[in-house]
């Protein structure tokens, strides 16, 4: 099980304080029982509060990596159409000269 984040323990526990409170003072009530029932209900109800609260934002998608990066090092990369198909450049140093010898 997931530890909770502090923003869930926040929510819980204010939720126990002002709900526990709120409780005892309208309900008037003096008895052990009476103030029992109360302390519980306040708890159950900031247990349900802490446990409700979203945990984290999802991940955000990522992004496909552009061609230039998906390519292996020394690969050839298209990077563009120029007439009949596509424009390759290599990376790197392929051995030949600069007459493709």
């Amino acid at each position: 099980m997931p530890r909770p984040t502090s923003a869930q323990i926040v929510y819980g526990s204010a939720t126990v304080l002002l709900a526990t409170l709120t409780m005892l003072l309208l309900s008037g009530t003096r008895t052990v029982a009476g103030i029992t029932v109360v302390t519980v209900a306040g708890l159950a109800l900031g247990l349900l509060v802490a446990v409700t609260a979203p945990a984290v934002a999802p991940p955000l998608p990522r992004r496909p990596p552009a061609p230039a990066e998906a390519a292996a090092p020394g690969g050839p990369v298209v990077t563009g159409v120029a007439g009949d198909g596509p424009v390759v450049a290599r990376g790197g140093w392929d051995g030949l000269g600069p007459d493709g010898q």
